[in-house]
């Protein structure tokens, strides 16, 4: 018998696979995920549990709807409108709402064939034609249930969302094709994914041609830091084609998996958010706004408030082309309703009328001259100043150079500058010159852009000025990696230790009328220095401390006094006598190796 995926047998079982892992911890059984294999014995020592608990009057899994169930308890009839969530649910009554799937990729490595083709064969014909043109994301209907993709064009429009806040997608599928391996536009992609933190799943496409190597592509992965299960790792790789299908049913079983594991629920009944996808201007019908429903239930006649404009909700369209009248949680919606087109990513939440929503404007008007006031006015706190005070530090770098040897180069070189409490995560490291949608990534995960020996455009410059994007070119690598230091060293609470500096006895006191007094003094030892800092005793006692204000040699301003020569000393302090001793000192960054 060969090995068995752990989510394959929870489902020839009819077992949950969150009771099916808990089953395998009871028994003291290594696994990755739900998705790593089973050796025989292990499969029938499972299957020897569940039938003693079926046996013994338990339940391994909720029981299936018998014959006699009346059909309206077994299975209430979905009307067109019914919010996008399973039947199932937790202990406090939220039930499980349906994935949403982004894919993402290289160009021409078949992320729209993939699109096509799970289109057409789980989505009814009369749905299929022009459902991308309309909506932008539609539902497939498969026998795990819905999954939601969204047909964005690429990671750059998944980035932009991000960028503004909005978590849209709950997977990220990357697809590579299995005769072209990484490509740029593949690392970019993954580097975007990895920004959102929402977990991965790689399509390997393609592999239905006969020069298709899928192993080198896991092999590829790795220099990613992304390690197939079969290598040991956590990310799921399927091989598929596209074309054929082959392999696409494998991937609808893992995205499934993937969301059950993550347990994504919605409350319908909750208070409705969402975020606008895309947005367009029709020239019969208007401004047409496609909105994903995160939480709570979309209903024709609501107001719907986006940044600082508001509209009423006069038409509502589900990705199959049918006009309905709501939609609950990770249900795609196209709205006719906005005055003018809404922005990509941009959230969306409801006011019970017009006067609600006009109030709710006025107020995020109101918030944001607030802010933009503060801004002019704030004083940056230590922490700001200083980097935050968490034990391990990240410098985010998204790398450009001229070449692919200068590239490793510099992160061959960036690799040895890691220390323990600073982390160096190179984003995303290519060749050529930084794009727009470099910027965006470095905006939504806080990086910096290093360009060797590369120049990037005005309007790419623009556009990171804009976001206050730091974005540096060098032409000597040196002075690229100083700056690597001087941002590591930005992240690193610096520490301090107080160097003596010299000694000084106070000879007399000279009263000046703007000054104050001044000590007139002979140094004994080692130097002053003006704005060092000063402890004056007084016998035994120290009677001042505080800070070197000024250091006088007759009637000039010096920046240094050195030993054996005589100097007025002005303290911020006017007790100062004849016969004090005055050591002066400095606090001086120390080194770290």
């Amino acid at each position: 018998m060969s090995k068995v995926r752990i989510y394959t047998l929870a489902k020839d079982l009819g077992v949950d696979n969150n009771r099916m892992l808990q089953m395998l911890d009871e028994l003291g059984v290594s696994y990755k995920s739900a998705s790593s294999t089973l050796d025989e014995d292990t499969v029938e020592t499972i299957k020897g549990l569940i039938a003693d608990e079926q046996a013994n009057g338990g339940s391994a899994a909720a029981p299936a709807a018998t014959s006699s169930t009346p059909a309206a308890e077994a299975e209430p009839a979905a009307a067109p409108s019914e919010p996008a969530a399973t039947a199932d649910a937790s202990d406090d009554g939220v039930p499980h709402r349906a994935p949403v799937v982004t894919i993402m990729g290289h160009v021409d490595h078949g992320k729209t064939s993939l699109l096509d083709y799970i289109r057409k064969t789980k989505v009814a014909a009369k749905e299929a034609g022009g459902i991308t043109q309309h909506v932008g994301a539609f539902e497939a209907k498969t026998s795990k249930g819905k999954i939601v993709f969204i047909d964005t064009p690429g990671h750059e429009a998944f980035t932009t969302i991000r960028a503004r806040g909005a978590n849209v997608a709950d997977i990220a599928i990357i697809v590579i094709a299995a005769d072209d391996s990484l490509m740029p536009q593949t690392r970019e992609a993954i580097a975007h994914a990895q920004a959102a933190k929402v977990p991965m799943i790689v399509a390997i496409n393609k592999v239905d041609l006969p020069q298709a190597d899928p192993e080198r592509v896991k092999t590829d992965l790795t220099t990613v830091n992304l390690v197939p299960e079969e290598y040991g790792g956590d990310i799921i790789v399927v091989p598929l084609s596209a074309k054929t299908g082959e392999g696409v049913e494998d991937l609808l079983e893992y995205i499934s998996l993937t969301a059950e594991l993550e347990d994504l629920r919605a409350d319908p009944k909750a208070e409705f958010s969402g975020v606008i996808i895309e947005s367009r201007v029709d020239k019969q019908a208007g401004v047409l706004a496609t909105v994903m429903v995160q939480q709570g239930t979309l209903r024709v006649g609501d107001f719907l408030v986006v940044g600082e404009k508001y509209g009423k909700i006069k038409a509502m369209t589900n990705s199959n082309g049918d006009r309905i009248k709501e939609a609950g949680p990770s249900t795609p919606v196209q709205i006719l309703g906005f005055s003018e087109a809404p922005t990509s990513g941009e959230k969306v939440s409801s006011a019970k009328n017009e006067h609600a929503a006009r109030e709710l404007v006025a107020s995020r008007v109101g918030e944001r001259r607030d802010a933009e006031a503060a801004r002019q006015n704030r004083k940056l706190s230590l922490e700001e100043m200083m980097g935050s005070l968490e034990t391990v530090r990240e410098v985010n770098l998204i790398l450009r150079a001229d070449t692919q040897g200068s590239l490793e180069a510099l992160q061959g070189i960036l690799a040895r500058k890691e220390k323990d409490d600073v982390k160096i995560n190179v984003m995303l490291a290519g060749i050529g010159a930084p794009t727009e949608g470099d910027v965006l990534l470095a905006s939504t995960a806080g990086a910096t852009i290093l360009c060797f020996s590369v120049t990037p455009s005005g309007s790419v410059t623009k556009i990171a000025d804009q976001k206050g994007i730091d974005l540096k070119s060098y032409r000597i690598i040196y002075e690229l990696i100083d700056e690597v230091d001087r941002l590591i060293k930005g992240n690193v609470e610096p520490v301090f230790e107080e160097q003596y500096l010299g000694r000084a006895e106070v000879r007399m006191v000279i009263r000046h009328p703007k000054n104050g007094n001044i000590a007139g003094s002979y140094i004994t030892d080692g130097s002053f220095k003006r704005n060092a800092k000063a402890k004056v005793t007084r016998g035994k006692q120290v009677v001042y401390e505080g800070t070197i204000v000024g250091l006088k040699r007759f009637k000039d301003d010096v920046r240094e006094v050195q030993k054996g020569f005589e100097c007025g000393i002005n303290l911020d302090w006017n007790d100062v006598q004849e016969g004090d001793i005055i050591e002066a000192s400095e606090m001086v960054e120390v080194p770290q190796a």
